[in-house]
Parts: structure tokens; C-alpha cells; sequence
């Protein structure tokens, strides 16, 4: 018997999630651990497997709702995982990473205010999947001021543009 899943704590309780069809079958079987773990999933799609769809389509709405706090956190999810965080770093207030392993997982969010995790649907197996996203949304930012002073340099940067 293996073990219960532990119930993640209540800063990510609303957990929005987006995949191309390079991620679909891995944004499935994370929605179901999400759920199971106590979560409430928000799904952007896409929803059925169409391998000329485009991630943009589905990251970004993704990333827009974690800017606009309607959830806490999203899980982006193309084959590589690269698409994802490019295209969602491109809105304002997205501070996005591909994730392989777990010290970036929670580094991210302690030191970097990380609030969409990215990653490879086509690299990834289901449990280090699993771990990588339960160790993101178990994180809390630090707010130290040395961290609050690098994303305020951040947040100059995304306000000047090009």
C-alpha cells in the first residue's frame, strides 16, 4: 500500500493547469493527483488531443489568470516545457520556470516569487511530475527584502518594455 497523498497547504488550493498536446496526457494525470491531494483544479485546456494545436492558446490565458490572482498558482505543460515558460513569462507579472528537479521547485517560489511552474510532458515521468509540482506549491515566498528588491527591479523592467 503506498502512501496517502499529503493535502497541500492552503496558499495553492486553487491550482490552474494548461497543456498543448505535447503536455495533455501529463496535465491529465496531474489534474487527478491535484484533485486527490484536496485541490481545486482550474483546467485551461486543451482538453482533448489535437497535435496542430498551439500552447500560446492555452498558456496564456493560464498565465493571465495567475496575474489577476483568480488561482494561486499554474502548472503550464507543453512537450519540452520550453514554449511554456517563454510564452508565459511574456505577461506582465508571470515569473515562470522550467522545472526538472526539486530545489528549483521550491527555491523558485521562496527566493523568486515563482507562480507558474513549466515543464516537459515529453521528459517527465508521472512521480518526479508529481514531486516537482507538489514541492512548487508547497513553497512560500520568503519576502525577504533582498528578494522584494530584486522583483521590484523586475517589475521596473516589465513596466518599461522594450
Amino acid at each position: 500500500m503506498s502512501d496517502p497523498l499529503p493535502v497541500l497547504p492552503e496558499l495553492a488550493r486553487r491550482v490552474g493547469v494548461a497543456a498543448d498536446h505535447g503536455g495533455l496526457e501529463l496535465k491529465d494525470h496531474l489534474v487527478g493527483k491535484l484533485r486527490t491531494a484536496g485541490c481545486e483544479v482550474v483546467d485551461f485546456g486543451n482538453c482533448e488531443l489535437n497535435p496542430d494545436d498551439d500552447y500560446p492558446d492555452f498558456i496564456v490565458p493560464l498565465a493571465r489568470a495567475v496575474v489577476r490572482k483568480e488561482v494561486d498558482r499554474g502548472v503550464a505543460i507543453c512537450g519540452s516545457g520550453v514554449g511554456a515558460c517563454v510564452v508565459a513569462n511574456k505577461v506582465a507579472g508571470v515569473r515562470a520556470c522550467l522545472i526538472h528537479e526539486t530545489f528549483s521547485a521550491h527555491q523558485g517560489v521562496e527566493d523568486d516569487d515563482m507562480n507558474m511552474i513549466c515543464l516537459g510532458g515529453r521528459v517527465l515521468g508521472h512521480a518526479l511530475a508529481w514531486e516537482l509540482v507538489e514541492t512548487f506549491l508547497a513553497a512560500r515566498f520568503s519576502g525577504a527584502e533582498r528578494h522584494l528588491r530584486r522583483l521590484a527591479k523586475i517589475a521596473t523592467l516589465e513596466n518599461r518594455g522594450i
